[in-house]
């Protein structure tokens, strides 16, 4: 068997981003074959990813890429178990390569972006496995969206929580900017009332009529008071009805119509949204732990 050297492990480790132990025992397992420990390390990170994979990852990042023409962009949410992790160098820097993948291959969907290879000759799902290995928790590309802008691209990131890619024309760079950031403080759902979808008017016009029939007042005046409810919940969350968050006094639509500019179409994800978040009993766990004792 050949001697595991000290740069047979540094040359590991740089090729597959693993750890010094790791790397040595690998080659020890191969007999100092490099390229043989690298497949094997590779095979492991795979077992490694599965055992992981029903674990809750409800933190993470987003992240955004878009072409310098600005036309064509990408927004991405990638996934992992603790906010600790989120921050990490190798993390974010993958979260980086996802959207820039996105943008660049439109992948048909999850499965073909797994597949897509970066400059390092290695595809996005190695590089998760080789991640998920490295760090020892569940990682996980959630969604994505590609947009090929009918205007140009504008983007706004708050942290990595909270990231927001808008599709607009006219007024300059700063206005694509503004409204990016207006976005990600008011969280419209649309950009006009018309686009609201009839599920949530319908759910809060069941609300509002629950709400209205408790004063006891007339149907015909009930009926009133629900339809200004559900107006005043239009304005609220449609992007042109909504009070621009930089002058209050002027709704986005008054602003876009001022620089003449349009929004087309934007997208918002924030990190975690929707997932349901294990719930730690620390009290508990302390009491568990002390019984053990």
């Amino acid at each position: 068997m050949a001697e595991i050297t000290a740069g047979m492990v540094k040359e590991l480790r740089e090729t597959t981003g693993l750890g010094m132990m790791e790397c040595k025992k690998a080659l020890t397992e191969v007999g100092g074959d490099l390229k043989k420990a690298e497949e094997l390390l590779r095979i492991k990170s795979g077992a490694k990813a599965s055992k992981v994979a029903g674990r809750i990852a409800a933190e993470g990042a987003v992240g955004i890429y878009f072409s310098a023409d600005a036309k064509c962009g990408a927004l991405v949410e990638v996934n992992c178990e603790t906010d600790f992790v989120a921050k990490d160098g190798n993390f974010t820097g993958f979260v980086k390569q996802v959207a820039e993948a996105v943008s660049s291959a439109n992948p048909a969907g999850l499965d073909t972006l797994a597949s897509i290879t970066g400059n390092d000759n290695q595809t996005v799902e190695v590089v998760r496995q080789g991640l998920v290995m490295k760090l020892g928790e569940n990682i996980s590309i959630r969604r994505y969206v590609r947009v090929a802008a009918a205007g140009r691209l504008a983007y706004y990131l708050h942290g990595t929580k909270i990231g927001v890619l808008i599709d607009y024309e006219g007024g300059d760079e700063q206005l694509g900017k503004d409204l990016a950031m207006h976005i990600a403080a008011s969280k419209p759902v649309c950009v006009s009332s018309a686009q609201v979808p009839e599920e949530l008017i319908a759910k809060e016009r069941q609300i509002y009529s629950a709400q209205a029939k408790e004063s006891g007042k007339p149907d015909n005046i009930v009926a009133k008071m629900v339809d200004g409810r559900i107006a005043k919940y239009l304005a609220e969350v449609a992007l042109l009805g909504q009070p621009f968050v930089k002058n209050p006094d002027e709704t986005v639509e008054k602003l876009l119509k001022s620089k003449g500019a349009k929004v087309h179409a934007f997208h918002m994800y924030v990190v975690g949204e929707g997932i349901e978040k294990k719930k730690e009993d620390f009290v508990a766990d302390v009491m568990a732990t002390a019984g053990n004792k």
